[in-house]
């Protein structure tokens, strides 16, 4: 597995931790991380912080975006995993333009492979894509 790959699957993992216990803190949920998995490489630590933060610092933004293309859907009633995961790309695709789109939307269908149910990946891959593509526009100027 590529670093990136771990750093993210590492970063949902987070992500889910926070979503459960609200009462935790972002630095509690990384202490508490390094103590737990310290066969983590730095650089894997370090890119799974980073998308962590930048997650937590949008998320407003990024729960909008989500909710604005997931029609019959309440963010409350998604599950969780598939949440985290859209969250995750969909703060790359949103604000990290260093990172290849279709890169991020590629990890995230593996992702909810791994960890969510047989649904998950369409489910992710739907979603992801109509952002994508309101970012391209974004990006470009032009109209849909």
């Amino acid at each position: 597995m590529g670093l990136r790959r771990e750093a993210r699957e590492l970063a949902l993992q987070m992500l889910y931790a926070l979503d459960a216990n609200s009462s935790a803190g972002v630095r509690d949920t990384f202490v508490a991380f390094r103590e737990e998995q310290d066969e983590v490489t730095a650089r894997v630590r370090v890119f799974a912080e980073e998308l962590v933060q930048g997650v937590m610092s949008r998320r407003d933004e990024i729960d909008e975006a989500i909710k604005a293309r997931s029609k019959n859907w309440a963010l409350a009633r998604m599950p969780r995993v598939d949440l985290n995961v859209m969250r995750l790309a969909a703060y790359e695709l949103m604000y990290c333009p260093d990172i290849p789109k279709k890169v991020s939307i590629n990890e995230a269908i593996e992702i909810a492979r791994r960890f969510g149910d047989k649904e998950s990946p369409a489910f992710v891959n739907g979603i992801l894509d109509e952002i994508e593509a309101c970012a391209k526009t974004e990006t470009t100027g032009e109209e849909q």
